[in-house]
């Protein structure tokens, strides 16, 4: 069993009259089974309304299943004895990181959640001096957190979560609310946490360029996974993804449509950097 894993998933929003009689039932996740191993970093995609944030906050047990079962490092969520192990096992990171700030300064934020969970006062600052050294924010760890950029305390977001020692993190549009900027600066440090601190990453976007590193993709519709794979394999279906109201990374569209006009090229280029070495190879070839 992977350190998350779903069989049969169902969870319905229900709405409610005044006198608490169901007035609707709305199915926003329908019978989704995965499997996520540790160290993975898997993403989900999907259009707004996909179910893919309610299947997120399923991992930490934010919800619970209306139908089905998940186990979150082998622990049933419906498991009241289970909740606390459950939170500290899969970390949560959401879209706006002033929701999840809470002290004035930096590094007593991030120093925080592992007081709470008691751990002792020494084993925190360690823990504060690592966890900020690896999200790249050591020189604002006694900065204000209002004075910082949204990709700065989205880091020092990551870094509270982190310190508190999670085998998982799961990000549920983090870049959502930042700049270009911002956004590039969360993805380069949520990767370095997955390739060199072996933490499992799951990244719930809607940014296709966002995602085109991870071991595998998961495409949500209406509740349901649809396509499932490694980056190449989904992106290289470019007119199934359209229909799900997805785009794919800029540079593969273009590739793509240019394969269409008859161009030899490869059916998946995810970086710049294999479209220039693509085009260069073209370009040799029929100079020869």
């Amino acid at each position: 069993m992977g350190i998350i894993k779903t069989k049969n998933l169902v969870y319905n929003y229900i709405k409610r009259d005044e006198e608490e009689k169901i007035e609707e039932v709305s199915e926003a996740v329908k019978n989704v089974s995965l499997d996520i191993k540790e160290g993975e970093f898997v993403a989900i995609l999907g259009h707004n309304g996909s179910g893919k944030s309610t299947l997120a906050k399923h991992m930490n047990a934010l919800l619970l299943p209306t139908e089905g079962t998940i186990w979150i490092g082998g622990r049933d969520s419906l498991d009241e004895d289970n909740l606390w192990n459950i939170r500290q096992t899969a970390g949560m990171v959401f879209q706006n990181p002033d929701n999840q700030i809470i002290a004035s300064v930096v590094e007593e934020d991030v120093g925080f959640g592992p007081e709470n969970i008691g751990v002792p006062t020494d084993e925190i600052w360690k823990r504060v001096d690592e966890c900020l050294k690896a999200v790249g924010m050591s020189a604002y760890r006694t900065h204000s957190p209002n004075r910082l950029s949204g990709g700065q305390k989205q880091r020092v977001a990551i870094a509270g979560v982190m310190a508190m020692e999670p085998k998982c993190i799961v990000l549920d549009e983090p870049t959502a609310m930042l700049d270009p900027n911002g956004r590039r600066e969360v993805i380069r440090t949520v990767l370095e946490l997955n390739e060199k601190k072996g933490i499992t990453v799951i990244l719930i976007t809607h940014y296709m360029e966002e995602v085109i590193h991870a071991d595998r993709i998961i495409v949500m519709d209406e509740g349901e996974i649809v396509m499932e794979g490694v980056p190449e394999e989904i992106f290289s279906r470019v007119e199934e993804l359209k229909k799900y109201r997805l785009d794919v990374p800029q540079v593969t569209e273009l590739a793509y449509e240019l394969r269409k006009k008859g161009v030899p090229m490869r059916p998946c280029i995810l970086t710049v950097e294999e479209f220039v070495t693509e085009i260069m190879d073209t370009y040799r070839k029929h100079s020869e």
